[in-house]
């Protein structure tokens, strides 16, 4: 194995653990504008570093080992499932593919610029994509499981509910990795890397 294997898969454990802790419910905001959401402070910006620092590869089979230990974090959610398949589609749309997008933030940001605004792109769209997936689900699996009271459809309950939470979660995002790039930068571009190749 590599310098530059041993680094990715070291830091690549460090990111995860980070991103873990930060998922963690003591690590999270619960405000009185959330439907039952939480927000947390980046937990997934260690996973967008990853997948600048390695490339979409790396990025995306270090976003799925995320999403599951989610999975795991979350286990109550999917024992709600009244049968196999809904639990399937729960662990798909929650989790699997809700955290796999976001290891396409290099795939899709780079296209824009390899800078921070190829890195806000890349967060702004790929996390659009998890919310996407949380609504999908919430509309399709959720809302048959447990009406919502409000009167809402099920489809605008989702994008309200969904959105509670990750519309704040996407821009706070957004803010550490605009603030962190400058004092970051060869961080955040992988400039370090060409010494462990």
């Amino acid at each position: 194995m590599t310098d530059r294997n041993t680094l990715r898969i070291t830091e690549s454990a460090i990111l995860l653990s980070a991103g873990i802790v930060l998922s963690l419910p003591f690590m999270t905001l619960n405000s009185p504008w959330l439907m039952g959401g939480s927000v947390t402070f980046g937990s997934m910006l260690p996973m967008v570093l990853i997948a600048w620092r390695h490339k979409t590869r790396w990025g995306l089979f270090s976003a799925l080992v995320y999403s599951l230990t989610q999975i795991v974090l979350g286990l109550n959610n999917v024992m709600y499932a009244p049968d196999f398949m809904t639990a399937v589609w729960i662990i798909l749309l929650d989790y699997v593919l809700a955290f796999g997008v976001i290891g396409l933030s290099y795939a899709i940001g780079s296209r824009v610029s390899k800078g921070l605004p190829g890195i806000l792109v890349g967060i702004g769209v790929t996390f659009a994509l998890r919310y996407l997936c949380h609504v999908v689900s919430g509309a399709l699996i959720w809302q048959v499981l447990w009406l919502n009271s409000d009167g809402y459809t099920p489809w605008m309950y989702s994008l309200l509910y969904n959105g509670s939470y990750m519309l704040p979660e996407t821009l706070i995002a957004m803010a550490i990795a605009a603030v962190s790039y400058k004092p970051l930068q060869r961080f955040w571009e992988g400039r370090d890397l060409a010494r462990a190749a």
